[in-house]
């Protein structure tokens, strides 16, 4: 299907958005992200010239909006393929299933996740909270708007690099890029734009809760890692027990557990240890999903 050349850089980008369509929200957004700000930049460059001319002088070397869209989802493939890790053995039985999860580079980094999002969480938490606080305090003042909307461009910024680690951890596509260029728009414009963005107001609604989450990621993770690496511990730190090390032996009540006794507890530390690797994998994919449906434009502009 001929699609008719695009006259304005609006029309150039919904047909790229077209073009796209199905691809996912995340790719669409940092496609429609970079042309707007090639295009914009090009006509800057170029006053003196309409934007119908310029747009049918750019795509000759940028591309038609139809081949820019299957670009970027070559490159898209390509990308995935470089950074997926790599896949575990595949197991036919459930028990190699089960205990396949400790060759999982995946549950590992969710893992490595949960514990991070403690300090994430404080960070986004005091940010959030006094940006809003100062944004209020300086409200009747000249300075409070320019400072409010700087805020709001950090808690962009800070969604952006949430996007990074919880694509780079968990997996789950995230935008590389922000909603949209604001190069040539108006500041009025962009103001309003900015204000009326539902991502907005849901990218500070995610600063905020990832303290609470946070500090539940963390103190599940930390319980669980800690006491499954005590049991498994357990027999070796017998041993050196037996070596004449007495601090380091398991002991009840003033009384130190035979050697023995110590193995059951290193098979249940295991088992538990592989119970919440999995665990920390399909909560890393939970979570993956909550910052797609808070950080991510659903209908990229």
């Amino acid at each position: 299907m001929n699609r008719p050349a695009p006259r304005s850089i609006d029309q150039y980008l919904s047909q790229l958005r077209d073009a796209l369509k199905g691809e996912d929200p995340a790719l669409i957004q940092d496609a429609l992200y970079d042309a707007e700000e090639y295009l914009r930049a090009e006509l800057a460059q170029h006053p003196g010239k309409s934007e119908a001319d310029m747009l049918e002088l750019i795509a000759s070397t940028y591309g038609a909006p139809d081949e820019v869209a299957e670009a970027y989802r070559t490159t898209e493939k390509t990308v995935r393929a470089a950074l997926k890790p790599p896949a575990p053995r595949p197991n036919r039985s459930a028990l190699g299933r089960f205990f396949g999860v400790f060759s999982d580079s995946r549950a590992w980094m969710a893992l490595f996740y949960m514990l991070l999002s403690l300090v994430t969480g404080i960070f986004y938490f005091v940010v959030t909270i006094t940006g809003l606080s100062m944004s209020v305090g300086l409200g009747a003042l000249v300075i409070g708007i320019p400072f409010f909307l700087l805020f709001i461009g950090f808690t962009r910024v800070l969604s952006l690099v949430e996007g990074r680690m919880v694509e780079g951890l968990l997996g789950v596509r995230m935008p590389r890029r922000p909603v949209r260029s604001t190069q040539g728009a108006p500041l009025g414009t962009r103001i309003k734009d900015m204000l009326l963005d539902r991502r907005t107001w849901t990218t500070l609604f995610y600063l905020l809760l990832m303290l609470p989450l946070g500090i539940l990621y963390f103190s599940v993770g930390i319980c669980m890692v800690v006491i499954s690496f005590a049991f498994i511990a357990a027999p070796f730190a017998q041993l050196v027990h037996l070596f004449g090390v007495p601090d380091l032996g398991m002991q009840i009540d003033g009384w130190f557990v035979p050697w023995p006794a110590t193995v059951p507890l290193a098979i249940i530390g295991v088992l538990m240890l592989a119970v919440f690797l999995h665990a920390a994998r399909g909560l890393g994919a939970v979570h993956g999903e909550l910052a797609r449906a808070l950080l991510l434009s659903r209908d990229p502009e």
